[in-house]
């Protein structure tokens, strides 16, 4: 069965980027101890969908498309210029449990992932369509910023599945919505 997941980090504080919405705080831990969390991650997702904000900073890192194995929807009421290497990107506006419906099918028998940021995620939750919350919070505090999951009320009970403990020392929850 196919799940909506929201994969993200977020400092202790919960924030998804500094008050500049950077992410060199993130950064400077590096990469190297999730890489294979990462990789079992993304084997089994099918969906990705993002912001116009999210596609707008990996349009300025220009680093290579990282989805090529994913359908990806990017959430904007307006014309973005496709990125490169990106082969299947569709902008789109509108309802989000309609869009939804689209990236269940498209995403066939492997998970959605919302990348981010936190505002498309929360309409995701406020919409009762979000199946789980991979977190990793890291060891840092920023005190402002992008929020984590920005949502207008109360949006379910998380029940927590798993944790891991890094050894950088950031730690990796698995919650999953309690239905």
């Amino acid at each position: 069965m196919t799940k909506t997941q929201y994969y993200v980090a977020a400092s202790i504080d919960g924030f998804i980027a500094d008050r500049d919405n950077g992410l060199d705080w993130l950064m400077q831990f590096g990469f190297e101890e999730f890489t294979a969390d990462y990789e079992a991650f993304i084997a089994d997702v099918g969906v990705v969908v993002m912001g116009s904000r999210t596609y707008e900073w990996l349009l300025a890192e220009g680093s290579p498309w990282g989805y090529a194995d994913q359908a990806a929807w990017v959430l904007t009421t307006r014309e973005l210029p496709p990125i490169e290497g990106g082969s299947d990107i569709r902008f789109a506006a509108g309802d989000i449990a309609e869009l939804h419906v689209e990236w269940v099918a498209a995403a066939g028998d492997k998970n959605i992932w919302i990348v981010g940021g936190g505002d498309v995620a929360a309409q995701v939750a406020d919409a009762g369509l979000l199946d789980e919350i991979v977190l990793t919070t890291m060891p840092v505090v920023l005190g402002a910023g992008a929020a984590l999951l920005p949502v207008s009320g109360n949006s379910g009970v998380f029940d927590l599945v798993s944790t891991q403990l890094f050894p950088g020392g950031a730690i990796g929850a698995v919650y999953r919505t309690r239905r």
